[in-house]
This record gives C-alpha cells, sequence and structure tokens, in this order.
C-alpha cells in the first residue's frame, strides 16, 4: 500500500481531536507528569566554564548514575502509555480506557523486549562498521564508519518504526515476530516514511523553540527559582504534547500500511 503522509497526519489530528479527554487524561499521566518530575527535581548540572573534558565527563557520569533509579520507571510508564493511546486511538475497536491500560499492560514487555533488541542490534551494526573502517583506515576511517552507521540505522528505525502498533493493535506479543511484520509493512516506503518523519521532527523542533521563546519574558523579570519551574513545566507540556501526536501518527502509519482489521486477518492465514 503506497503510504500517504497528508493523510496520516490529518487522520492523526482527526483522532487526536475526536478523543480529547481520554486522550489528554491518558498523556497527563503517562508522560506530562513524569516529565514535570523529572524536570524539576532532576535538572541537568550546570557546566562550568573552565571545566576540562575529564570534570565535564565525570559530572555527566555521576548526573546519569544519580538519575537511573528515577529514568527506569519513567521509561516504564512512557512505554506503558505509548502501548495505552495507540490501543486507545484504535477506531475500530473503540476499546475504553481500562482496556486500553489493560491491553497496554499485557504488551509492555514484549515492546521493552524488542525495543532493546533494536538498540543492541543497531549499536553492534554501528560499532562493526565504525570499528571495521577505523582498522582499514584509523580515525577518518572510523568517521566515515560512524557516519554510515548511522545512516543505516536510521534507515532500520524507519522499517521498525510500527513496531509498537504491531504489539498493541495487532495483539503480537512476540517481539521477533512483531519486528518481522514492522519489517514486512514499512517494505516500499522507507522514504517516504524517513521524510515525513523528518518533517514530524523539524516541526517539533520549531515547537520547542516557540516553548523556549514564550519563557523569556519570565526569565527578564522573575528570580532563578521561578525562571526554572515555569521553564520545566512548558518544556513538560511541549515534550508532551509531542509525544502526543508522534504516538497518534504512528498509529496512523500503521492503520494505512496495515489497511483495515479483516484485512490484516487474513493476511495474517496467507
Amino acid at each position: 500500500m503506497t503510504f500517504d503522509s497528508n493523510r496520516a497526519w490529518t487522520q492523526a489530528s482527526q483522532a487526536v481531536s475526536a478523543n480529547r479527554e481520554v486522550v489528554l487524561a491518558l498523556a497527563g499521566v503517562f508522560f506530562l507528569l513524569p516529565q514535570l518530575v523529572f524536570a524539576i527535581f532532576f535538572p541537568q548540572p550546570e557546566m562550568g566554564t573552565g571545566m576540562s573534558e575529564q570534570q565535564v565527563f565525570a559530572m555527566v557520569k555521576t548526573y546519569y548514575t544519580s538519575i537511573l533509579p528515577i529514568m527506569i520507571p519513567i521509561a516504564l510508564l512512557q512505554a506503558l502509555g505509548t502501548l495505552s493511546l495507540l490501543c486507545l486511538l484504535d477506531t475500530e475497536r473503540r476499546p475504553t480506557v481500562s482496556e486500553a491500560i489493560r491491553a497496554g499492560v499485557k504488551g509492555l514487555v514484549p515492546y521493552l523486549v524488542a525495543q532493546i533488541l533494536i538498540g543492541m542490534g543497531l549499536g553492534l551494526v554501528v560499532l562493526v562498521i565504525a570499528g571495521v573502517l577505523g582498522a582499514a583506515g584509523g580515525g577518518v576511517g572510523a568517521a566515515v564508519g560512524m557516519a554510515i552507521g548511522l545512516v543505516l540505522a536510521v534507515a532500520v528505525f524507519v522499517r521498525l518504526s510500527v513496531t509498537a502498533p504491531v504489539v498493541a493493535v495487532e495483539k503480537t506479543l512476540n517481539p521477533i515476530l512483531a519486528l518481522g511484520r514492522s519489517w514486512t509493512l514499512t517494505k516500499g516506503s522507507t522514504a517516504r516514511l524517513l521524510g515525513f518523519y523528518a518533517l514530524l521532527m523539524l516541526a517539533m523542533i520549531v515547537l520547542m523553540i516557540f516553548g523556549n521563546i514564550l519563557t523569556l519574558p519570565v526569565a527578564l523579570l522573575a528570580p532563578a527559582e521561578v525562571v526554572r519551574i515555569v521553564a520545566a513545566v512548558v518544556e513538560s507540556v511541549m515534550a508532551t504534547i509531542m509525544a502526543l501526536y508522534f504516538v497518534a501518527v504512528i498509529a496512523q502509519v500503521h492503520r494505512q500500511l496495515a489497511g483495515p482489521a479483516e484485512e490484516r486477518v487474513t493476511q495474517t492465514f496467507e
């Protein structure tokens, strides 16, 4: 099936608007609150002027080591929120909120395993290519290898981008089968999907810049602590909006490529 990016965006926006109350409630619980807690209570350390590279590395290492216990539950909540929203936005089945959350819980482990496999596989590919070219061409070869590996990683990410709706909507709980299904669905649409995702990321960057501009009057007039909290709130709201629409877009991408539910069942038995 030919992918239509305009139709995907239009239908994603319509799906969010049609289910605005429940979608915003789920996004608030699974994305906004965790993001807000993280931004307010675990701010990134400020790099002092004149710090050496070793000092910066040590500070970053200490920071991420300290926030690891909070990052793990936040990542789990956001993964559950992603799956629950995908179920809720499945307009063919129209599940209730409780049914969507239960389906999200059921698909959480397979989805996480699939994401881990993607990360490990892509990391290994990048390291192998960079290592081989680095051994042959030194620093220049390693840099070229990293660039080639990153390009391949982006292409693979696009091919596996509908893994989450395959798990949530199609109820494919085997992570290997879910990855394979995503790879099959996106075949022939990689370039269109890549361009669509790139435009979507550009729009999200513009939204974040707009959010930062909104905080400028506060930054000029308010105390530093107030500025930090306001910036955290605005950043969290913007991040939640982006996450919500990205999930809605992925849901519509999957719906286009997979076809109606009846067609998906027929393809399964073929």
